[in-house]
């Protein structure tokens, strides 16, 4: 078994717990504003020295938490996803398991070559985030279950900027980008929660640095539901850009 694996992971210094509190905390937020705060997360856990499928698994302990927080404080807010969320949970679900699975039997390093290039895809929507479309054209159930189910898919498998596509998707059928936020952190929180089996039986959680992250992780929640609501998003989109070109370099071990 390679260092690292069995949920051991490498020991973590306080510079890397820091760093990983850091990243959770403005990943947490802008994952509640629209998404795509993996994008940070993945690379920052394979810069303090786990592989690339082992920082797949322990991102989603965080995500997780994160979810679960926002989830809770749009609620208290009084913007509560679950009810619209219910009638997508079972192919956003299936999807899930299917992404995950498939995701956790592939090697560490064509696992951050494809994370890498789904870094810089995903960063186009991450800089132009959706808006609703209350007059555009309405999926029919079956065309709905099929997109969530799509949407289960990658989440499983890469987690990263799923809830810009869970949002995209749900503000086409109309949904403001709040209501739509509070029902995404909902699905994405049930999509990880089935999502994360699979990392366990790969032995793909390294759980030191799975607890620091969502630390980070729960604190970035309950303020990005807050600014959710009162608006803040272009604050931080540019400063997340200019991080994840950067860091998709790194994956890409373009240096």
């Amino acid at each position: 078994m390679p260092p690292g694996r069995g949920g051991q992971g490498a020991i973590l210094t306080l510079g890397d717990a820091a760093m990983l509190v850091g990243g959770g905390l403005a990943a947490g937020i802008v994952n509640t504003l629209a998404g795509g705060g993996s994008l940070l997360t993945v690379p920052l856990l394979v810069l303090t020295g786990l592989p690339g499928n082992l920082a797949n698994g322990s991102n989603r302990i965080g995500v997780g938490v994160q979810t679960a927080a926002s989830a809770w404080r749009f609620r208290q807010l009084g913007v509560s996803g679950v009810e619209d969320a219910l009638p997508l949970l079972i192919p956003v679900c299936v999807g899930s398991l299917v992404g995950a699975f498939t995701i956790s039997r592939i090697g560490d390093a064509l696992f951050e070559r494809l994370f890498g290039l789904v870094m810089l895809i995903v960063l186009v929507p991450t800089l132009r985030p959706p808006r609703p479309r209350a007059d555009g054209p309405h999926w029919s159930r079956k065309v709905s279950y099929a997109v969530f189910f799509a949407i289960g898919l990658y989440g499983g498998a890469f987690q990263a900027g799923v809830g810009l596509l869970g949002v995209a998707a749900l503000a086409h059928a109309g949904y403001d980008l709040v209501r739509a936020n509070s029902i995404k952190v909902v699905l994405n929180l049930v999509l990880t929660l089935f999502a994360i089996p699979a990392f366990l039986l790969a032995g793909q959680i390294a759980w030191t640095a799975a607890l620091v992250l969502a630390a980070g992780f729960w604190a970035g929640g309950e303020l990005g539901a807050r600014l959710a609501v009162r608006g803040g998003e272009r604050i931080i989109r540019p400063v997340m850009a200019l991080a994840v070109l950067a860091l998709a370099g790194r994956m890409l071990r373009l240096y």
